[in-house]
């Protein structure tokens, strides 16, 4: 079994692409009162802050801060999964999914990226707010209702990308 190394670099914002097991599908839209329910009590027991969150159809993009010395992310992340998964009604399921005891809601892994420097966390940020255009759901950021652009929008950090 492949042991995954995940970088001790603590204090910096980590950037964080999660995806359901099911490519294409509109289940995370149709569950986001179960995301926001998840994170929501995860911040509670275990805070961190989000600069950013886009949730697409069959995925998710964000940008999270954690408390300083803190680097746990992994638990974040196993929590805000299984409170999702045990809010729905049991699926189908592969022998691997049975195997280790998984709804098969979620892909097994997800991708994390520690941002090196403010240019690194600009890009991100646009990279999130951005992406449902690039998927072709909207055609401006601020058309989309689950992106947190609105909330840079209200404070004015919200910088719209140069036209392609």
């Amino acid at each position: 079994m492949p042991q995954y190394r995940r970088p001790q670099i603590t204090d910096v914002p980590i950037y964080f692409t999660v995806a359901l097991a099911q490519r294409p599908s509109d289940a995370l839209l149709r569950h986001v009162d179960l995301l926001r329910a998840a994170v929501r009590q995860t911040r509670a027991e275990r805070p961190f802050d989000i600069l950013a969150w886009v949730v697409l159809p069959d995925h998710m993009h964000c940008i999270w801060s954690l408390p300083e010395g803190d680097r746990d992310y992994p638990t974040r992340w196993r929590l805000i999964k299984s409170r999702v998964s045990r809010a729905l009604p049991m699926g189908p399921r592969r022998a691997s999914d049975l195997r280790r005891n998984e709804r098969g809601f979620w892909q097994r892994r997800y991708w994390e990226h520690h941002l090196r420097d403010p240019q690194d966390l600009a890009a991100h940020l646009q990279q999130c707010w951005r992406d449902p255009v690039r998927h072709g759901l909207v055609a401006r950021p601020e058309d989309w209702p689950w992106s947190s652009v609105h909330q840079a929008m209200a404070q004015g950090s919200y910088r719209p990308a140069p036209a392609a």
